[in-house]
């Protein structure tokens, strides 16, 4: 009889548990083989370490799951959850090893692939995944107005996980360390992926962060973690860690101390390591792993368009000229001549106003007589295709026609805006007045020639009166 030979996993992860009988099980079902997707149940380990819970961590629990799980009992434990996670990061097998701290927090289905392959991407890989609460605010907060397991259990309920574990985005909110993390530093991670040489480079974590419930150790294993030299910080997209309601310290303690708490923990981190905790400051930007699941893509947008302010100083993800109205990093530059000018700023009026097909047109007008002025041109990346089809294939050498004085593109968007008749639906009244005021101003610009059409030609505008003037020819 042939022994068949145990694979080695190549990733493990390590949950410290302590007091969760309600949480823990919830937790180790979304990292269960019948959970977690893209991974086969030999690929990976979970290490789950009972630090000292009142009464021990119920084994069946871990039994009647589906995957490689292992319970380590400490029952002389510390209050600090750091001498646990070294126990288990020394009993991992596998490449690379997860750290979950909180085993009260439920992860999305995706974890462990992303993770995997955030690992593998660099030799020096930090793959941090961000941290939510479940339900509706910080849940310091929500517990004094009636926030409980109650409320927390008919949410999960409503929708109904554990069948689609993307769902918890629909009931969750940002943790205090990730508000915005996608795009601004992050505090911590508590599922926190490195490589096992990572791991031993810097020595597990630091056990003198001995205070109940472990103090800012999390916080310093990710920043001595993302100092590292050639460290690269991989966030994972859409992957999350969303915490259960249980009584936790830092988390779950009540609101009227946690701040006295957070002074302690900060006096400890400064002299243990003699200076004050900030976020790390990484090399460069982070790399981005995974897919946005659509329950998380508005929290994503909100995240980038509109950047929660005063929370920790950084940057907005757009930069600080974004503008939400003209999708523009910066302001443009409007050209010097007038009519171009007012054109240009015809067409911004229109986007504004969300009548694309309207700003599409003026902006393809203006390229007629500016065909490189860049403002025209960003304007019509963006929503070019507003432009009906049929409008499209007539544009712009279907043939053209004289309008209110000017020989535009034979399509119905010119042909209203500027023949005096009824209003196309693209172009509200305003704006097609404004257009045959402008086209008659226009038409006296002359033309680029001679392979110059892509700029106006310099010079006063030609009028009656002017050498130059020939009436309202039909341009071609």
């Amino acid at each position: 009889m042939v022994e068949r030979l145990e694979r080695k996993p190549t990733v493990s992860v390590v949950v410290v548990v302590y007091n969760m009988a309600r949480e823990a099980p919830r937790t180790l079902l979304s990292l269960s083989a019948s959970y977690q997707r893209h991974i086969e149940a030999d690929d990976y380990e979970v290490i789950v370490v009972d630090n000292g819970s009142n009464p021990p961590f119920d084994p069946c629990e871990i039994e009647r799951l589906s995957g490689n799980f292992r319970l380590l009992r400490i029952d002389d434990a510390s209050p600090s959850p750091a001498q646990a996670i070294n126990r288990g990061l020394a009993e991992a097998r596998g490449d690379v090893i997860g750290v979950m701290i909180d085993g009260a927090r439920i992860v999305t289905p995706g974890l462990l692939h992303f993770a995997r392959h955030g690992a593998r991407l660099y030799d020096k890989a930090v793959v941090a995944t961000l941290g939510w609460y479940l339900g509706y605010d910080f849940q310091r907060s929500s517990m004094q107005y009636g926030y409980d397991h109650a409320r927390e259990d008919a949410l999960l309920n409503a929708i109904v996980w554990p069948n689609d574990g993307y769902r918890l985005f629909e009931i969750g909110t940002m943790d205090d360390s990730s508000v915005d993390g996608w795009f601004q530093s992050i505090a911590e991670s508590n599922a926190l992926f490195l490589r096992r040489e990572l791991w031993e480079l810097l020595g597990g974590v630091d056990e003198r962060f001995d205070a109940p419930g472990g103090g800012l150790v999390n916080l310093d294993t990710y920043r001595r973690a993302g100092e590292l030299p050639d460290a690269e910080l991989v966030i994972l997209l859409g992957e999350g860690t969303f915490h259960q309601l249980h009584g936790g310290i830092a988390t779950n303690g009540p609101l009227e101390g946690f701040h006295g708490s957070l002074a302690k923990w900060a006096k400890q981190y400064e002299k243990i390591r003699g200076c004050s905790f900030a976020c790390p400051k990484l090399k460069g930007a982070p790399t981005y792993l995974g897919t946005v699941p659509r329950p998380a893509l508005a929290r994503f947008a909100r995240a980038a368009i509109d950047p929660v302010q005063g929370y920790r100083p950084h940057e907005p993800a757009l930069g600080p000229h974004f503008d939400r109205e003209l999708w523009s990093l910066a302001p443009a530059v409007l050209p010097a001549n007038p009519t171009i000018a007012a054109m240009i700023a015809l067409a911004q009026n229109e986007f504004r106003a969300r009548r694309y097909e309207s700003a599409a047109a003026v902006s393809r007008l203006v390229r007629q007589r500016a065909l490189d002025e860049p403002e025209p041109q960003r304007l019509l990346s963006l929503i070019g295709s507003s432009l009906s089809s049929r409008a499209r294939s007539r544009a712009p050498n279907a043939g053209r026609e004289r309008g209110g004085g000017l020989a535009v593109p034979r399509i119905p968007e010119f042909q209203s805006g500027f023949a005096g008749r009824s209003s196309c639906s693209c172009f509200a009244e305003d704006a097609g007045r404004q257009l045959r005021s402008l086209a008659r101003t226009a038409v006296r610009l002359p033309r680029a020639r001679n392979g110059n059409r892509d700029r106006c030609l310099p010079g006063p505008v030609a009028g009656p009166g002017s050498p130059s003037y020939r009436g309202n020819r039909n341009r071609s």
